[in-house]
């Protein structure tokens, strides 16, 4: 069995989570790693013994918030309307994306390597998701021709178009997207959609 990590190194991986995530919500996913480590007070050394990549640092700084998007999914799936479960789930993908620059991009190259310390937990989110959209398609509510792939570059331009131009940008995005996805049949009446975005 492995000794127990000494007591400095554990408070210098506390550190460093502490403050890459500071970093990245100021700066994105590109931020600078030596920044990182001199924000914590610690070597660039020090950074690579604890997290070897980039990815295996946004890994433990995101595990949480993928996880919580995941259980998102998970919970989605029981609602009463499939279309609107998989609408709300990415207009909270998107809120949540749109806080830290490059981060959608970062989930999606992710999704493409399963070599990267963020593949699993990127991909049990978007398993969940996944399953949302094949409800919704098999309640005849989402187009049967929209593919899971399609629905993930959805969900990242989501989350680029929150960060750049704004959550009403997002929100306008999002109502357009809900259509698209529609059936025809499902669609809202010109009323309907008068009164506000998709929920």
């Amino acid at each position: 069995m492995s000794a127990e990590p000494r007591a400095d190194a554990r408070r210098n991986r506390e550190t460093l989570l502490a403050v890459a995530r500071e970093v990245f919500d100021e700066q994105g996913t590109d931020a600078s790693l030596r920044d990182v480590a001199r924000r914590a007070g610690v070597g660039i050394g020090t950074l690579y013994r604890h997290f070897p990549t980039r990815d295996a640092l946004l890994e433990a700084v995101l595990r949480t918030g993928l996880e919580n998007m995941r259980a998102a999914a998970e919970k989605a799936i029981e609602s009463d309307s499939p279309r609107d479960a998989l609408i709300g789930w990415l207009r909270l993908f998107s809120e949540r994306s749109g806080a830290c620059r490059g981060l959608p991009a970062s989930v999606l190259g992710a999704l493409g390597d399963d070599e990267s310390e963020l593949h699993a937990s990127s991909s049990a989110m978007m398993h969940a998701a996944e399953r949302l959209l094949t409800r919704a398609q098999e309640a005849g509510e989402v187009r049967p021709d929209v593919t899971a792939e399609e629905l993930f570059a959805a969900s990242a331009a989501l989350g680029w178009v929150a960060e750049y131009s704004g959550r009403k940008r997002a929100e306008r995005i999002l109502a357009l997207l809900g259509d698209g996805l529609a059936k025809q049949d499902c669609l809202p009446t010109g009323s309907d959609r008068a009164a506000g975005p998709v929920s």
